[in-house]
């Protein structure tokens, strides 16, 4: 019964946290992707750099909503280290996305908007994959659990 009680709890706790980062997810979803477009669109900005510097907004949005809500019961293991490596793993997923797009205007010779926040959408999707796994691997790290004191089914010693 203990091992059932375990594994729904670790279910909720994920649930949880994916609901957390989800929420997170979708409000930088809503800078990367407007940004993206009006820097695009409206401001007339090359599409990779317009790209970039949504997605640097949009990832700082990110990272303290992560940091300060959907994984702040894990250990801080220093705003300089976790920083760093949430930008280094950001710049992998803002790869992912940028060949999405580069492979979309510059191979397939799509320029229409439509085309474009489609590769756009599946860059996204594909980044968010990876982020998600990342985060949770290296920059958001689990909260070390007490060891117990004594171990079940050892008798205790008395003096």
């Amino acid at each position: 019964m203990q091992f059932l009680r375990r594994a729904y709890e670790r279910f909720a706790d994920l649930v949880r946290e994916l609901s957390k980062f989800g929420t997170i997810g979708a409000i930088a979803f809503v800078i990367d992707t407007g940004g993206f477009n009006l820097l695009q669109y409206g401001l007339h900005w090359g599409t990779l750099t317009s790209k970039v510097i949504a997605t640097v907004v949009a990832t700082t949005f990110a990272y303290f909503g992560n940091r300060h809500w959907t994984y702040r019961h894990r250990e801080q293991s220093g705003l300089a280290r976790e920083y760093f490596l949430f930008f280094l793993l950001n710049g992998v997923a803002l790869l992912i996305g940028l060949l999405c797009i580069g492979f979309a205007r510059y191979t397939l010779e799509l320029t229409d908007p439509l085309s474009i926040n489609i590769a756009n959408l599946i860059g996204i999707g594909l980044g968010t994959l990876f982020r998600f796994w990342s985060y949770k691997k290296w920059v958001f790290l689990s909260a070390t659990e007490d060891v117990p004191k004594e171990l079940p089914n050892e008798p205790t010693r008395t003096r």
